[in-house]
């Protein structure tokens, strides 16, 4: 395996962008807390993260037909290290309630678009 700060410096010198986010799956424990019990201190809890600029993806994800949501989410932190990055996943209420479980994994954006429209008149922002 190659040693991942070694990685990360070879795809910056190839011109990719290389910057280093966190990665959470966060999954439903059986018989755990129900979801909806913490469900608006977990909310809280993001836009709270959002506001400081250390959440910067987050959201439920489908099962795999596509058509029904599955319990599990995907969030995407920002932060200086991988203890950090625990520390946030640690003090979501849907982690430390016991309604979820989670994994981390360090992730390195390299490639992709990313597009904002934003109506200044109109006040409106598009993400696509």
């Amino acid at each position: 395996m190659v040693d991942w700060d070694t990685y990360r410096r070879e795809a910056k010198s190839r011109g990719a962008l290389a910057l280093e986010l966190f990665v959470v799956l966060s999954l439903p424990v059986e018989g755990g807390t129900n979801p909806e019990a913490v469900l608006a201190d977990h909310l809280a809890y993001q836009r709270r993260l959002e506001g400081e600029g250390r959440l910067v993806q987050a959201g439920p994800l489908s099962d795999e037909s596509g058509q029904l949501l599955s319990g599990a989410g995907l969030i995407v932190y920002r932060a200086s290290s991988l203890e950090e990055a625990r520390g946030l996943a640690e003090a979501d209420p849907m982690h430390s309630s016991g309604a979820r479980s989670y994994s981390l994994r360090r992730w390195l954006w390299n490639e992709g678009r990313l597009t904002l429209d934003v109506g200044l008149s109109t006040q409106s922002v598009t993400v696509s």
